[in-house]
């Protein structure tokens, strides 16, 4: 796993890993969905108040589009922008050129604030039924023809290569349930597909045990791509339930499958000390999704923060 795992130069016993947060773990998602929702200066505050030094741009439109507001935000809380999320239906390559437009737009924006984020490319999760439906239980007969399997990588290598071009960013692919690329086994046929130099892996732990996979195994099988990575928590006794009684993925995150940390099977002491032992020097983003208007999310920032500092970082 090593050769992927950026790795820092210098004094090798200096561990520079540095922990952010995202507006998703305050309940703003992508999905468009109904329920209470903050807006980004309480977020920013709160996030910046329970200890973290940075953070995603959260779903376009959130915080300010304008570039040098946009800026001034950030500053005003002492958080760096460490990615921007940006989902496209990548299965069809009808979907493709908007990907890049919607791509473009957000690396443009966060290009102005910050060089070393990333442009976080996932499909378009939650619009497929059957993947949504069946999110945690994913069979191969669910998954993608030969055929759309190329159109997919296609369009990953056009989004990440119009990104580099135009405006010097890097993107990293975010496996995530209730999308085409959930399971192991998809993961690496999504990487077998595309350039190592060009597409990164997003490495979220709680997706990857949500969608089957053990994330210590996980990160030692797929630590050559690795380059960005979210810490999230999977309770085991929701993950249960979700299977007996074959709940959707959004009714599994309203059941509170992604728990705080510490409080799930992920074990995040084993992963982070295999990160130390890359000499790791990024981001750890802590994503605890939750749907809007859940929990009390300054709480558990605090609390997943606590945490982390308790196992070493």
């Amino acid at each position: 796993m090593n050769a992927g795992l950026k790795t820092g130069t210098g004094n090798s016993n200096i561990i520079m890993i540095k922990v952010a947060n995202a507006p998703c773990s305050w309940g703003v998602l992508e999905f468009g969905l109904e329920g209470d929702s903050y807006e980004y200066p309480q977020v920013l505050s709160e996030m910046r108040a329970t200890g973290y030094t940075g953070t995603e741009l959260g779903d376009w439109g959130f915080m300010p589009t304008d570039p040098k507001e946009l800026k001034e935000v950030l500053a005003g809380q002492q958080l760096e922008l460490v990615g921007g999320f940006v989902p496209v239906a990548l299965s069809k390559a009808k979907n493709h050129e908007a990907g890049i437009t919607k791509a473009l737009q957000t690396a443009k924006l966060m290009a102005e604030a910050s060089r070393e984020a990333f442009i976080v490319l996932a499909d378009d999760n939650g619009t497929n039924n059957n993947r949504t439906k069946k999110a945690g239980r994913i069979k191969a007969s669910d998954g993608l023809t030969d055929s759309e399997w190329r159109t997919f990588a296609d369009g990953v290598h056009r989004i990440a290569s119009s990104v580099l071009d135009e405006t010097g960013l890097k993107t990293v692919f975010h496996h995530h349930c209730a999308g085409y690329i959930e399971t192991p086994d998809e993961i690496d046929r999504m990487l077998s597909l595309t350039a190592p130099d060009l597409v990164g892996l997003c490495f979220d732990t709680g997706h990857y045990r949500f969608g089957g996979g053990d994330p210590v195994e996980g990160l030692n099988k797929f630590g050559d791509r690795i380059k960005h990575v979210h810490f999230k928590d999977c309770h085991p006794g929701i993950l249960n339930q979700s299977v007996i009684h074959k709940w959707d993925y959004f009714q599994s995150v309203g059941e509170g499958i992604f728990c705080e940390l510490g409080q799930g099977e992920v074990d995040f002491s084993t992963i982070l000390a295999q990160l130390n032992k890359s000499h790791y020097q990024d981001w750890i983003v802590v994503e605890q999704d939750i749907l809007p208007g859940m929990g009390q999310p300054s709480e558990s920032a605090q609390r997943n923060r606590d945490y982390l500092k308790a196992i070493g970082v």
